[in-house]
């Protein structure tokens, strides 16, 4: 256990893991699957998000918290968290088989993503009694919405600069700063928060991890309009905020630890979400599909030779990267590196994307500078859209190039620089 940790390294308590019976999981997986097909809601007459970093409106909120919860409510939500907190205390092999089925059947999100796949894992693995049984199950039913307050105006990726400042006050926490990029921030009931405790500490020491309720007195929310048009990005402001000092999860000023914890869940580095279903995949064979039917330079896109060279690549990527995931089933594949695929799954899927949907939009030639809902745009303008959102994820848990970085220098142990 290293000095600062607050479990030993690579622990992670949330996901039951055991021996899985193959014949239980695939008639599980069966019986999820004709679920879906009986309760599975229909498309609605506005755009859904792609991710859950693009709720904007009401009527997306509300389609997808009555979606999560009746998810929720028929057994297949958190199945791999503990039944004294919402669960089923099933193997983590079954959430996985679950979000397979959505992915498989394009059914909406689990939108609630920071609650589902960081913030509960975090408060199941190091919370008290108190946090859990307050928690965890309401972030299951979407009665409570999770958002993260990390970046910062001048701390985006060097998150150890932030200034935001939670200081003991009595039997309290006084808050003051703001945050920027807020996913959600504008629907959320509780934020996981980093902030300076001890400005006098050296870098990574001096920080608090807190649990805020968003209700608090003295917290302004406001919607960051984004490229794309829509919202889903806030900026949060605390002027004065008291909350409770039982908010803290971790140790006092050691903030640090536990938002580096919180990012291998992010990451897909650390296991014990309730859903990884938090955006749509889309695939290469929807591509294609659109090729066939988008014009370019005069005829149709896919007898473009360029333009198929580039979808064999993208074909071939799409390939490789879901038997790159595969592999980490079985240690013997794994190879000297066990935890490079879980790491890297976030780098080489939204950098995937994001060139798929670049490409699906220069495909459409001049056609690919119309936008949403233009009748001459290819399939509504759900490519552009799509395209401009792809960079949100590219950014969002860390950069690619960090990502990059610590793939290189804790993976493969290269030097920095």
């Amino acid at each position: 256990m290293s000095e600062n940790s607050i479990l030993p390294d690579h622990t992670t308590v949330t996901a039951k893991t055991m021996d899985c019976d193959e014949d239980d999981l695939f008639e599980f997986r069966d019986e999820f699957a004709g679920w879906l097909r009986v309760n599975a809601p229909g498309k609605p007459a506005f755009p859904l998000p792609e991710t859950f970093m693009e709720v904007g409106t009401d009527e997306q909120f509300d389609f997808l918290s009555d979606w999560q919860r009746s998810v929720y409510e028929a057994g297949y939500l958190g199945v791999s968290w503990p039944q004294e907190y919402g669960g089923r205390g099933l193997p983590v092999e079954f959430q996985n088989a679950i979000d397979l089925e959505m992915i498989h059947q394009n059914v909406p999100i689990m939108f609630n993503t920071i609650g589902l796949a960081w913030a509960g894992p975090l408060i199941l693995d190091i919370g008290s009694e108190r946090q859990k049984k307050q928690y965890i199950r309401r972030i299951l039913t979407a009665e409570d919405v999770w958002c993260q307050g990390f970046s910062e105006p001048g701390a985006g990726s060097d998150l150890a600069n932030i200034r935001t400042v939670a200081v003991r006050d009595g039997e309290n926490w006084r808050i003051n700063g703001s945050k920027i990029w807020t996913t959600l921030g504008s629907y959320a009931d509780h934020m996981i928060l980093l902030a300076q405790g001890d400005s006098g500490a050296a870098r990574y020491k001096g920080l608090n991890f807190l649990l805020v309720p968003m209700e608090s007195e003295g917290i302004e929310v406001r919607k960051i309009r984004k490229m794309t048009g829509e919202h889903g990005f806030c900026e949060v402001f605390f002027n004065d905020v008291f909350v409770p000092k039982d908010c803290l999860i971790g140790q006092e000023l050691g903030g640090w630890q536990v938002a580096m914890r919180t990012l291998t869940y992010e990451r897909g580095a650390a296991g014990g979400q309730a859903s990884m279903h938090t955006g749509t995949r889309i695939e290469s064979s929807l591509m294609i599909e659109a090729a066939t039917r988008a014009e370019f330079d005069g005829g149709p896109a896919l007898e473009e030779p360029l333009i198929c060279d580039e979808l064999v690549r993208l074909l071939i990527e799409e390939r490789a990267n879901l038997l790159h995931e595969s592999r980490k089933r079985h240690s013997a594949l794994a190879g000297p590196y066990p935890t490079a695929i879980d790491m890297s799954h976030k780098l080489r899927w939204t950098e995937w994307n994001r060139r798929l949907q670049r490409l699906a939009v220069e495909l459409q030639g001049l056609e690919g500078s119309l936008y949403l809902e233009d009748p001459d745009a290819l399939d509504g303008g759900a490519w552009q859209r799509g395209y401009l959102n792809s960079f949100a994820a590219t950014i969002g848990g860390g950069p690619s190039e960090i990502q990059s970085n610590i793939l290189a220098e804790r993976v493969l142990g290269l030097p920095k620089g």
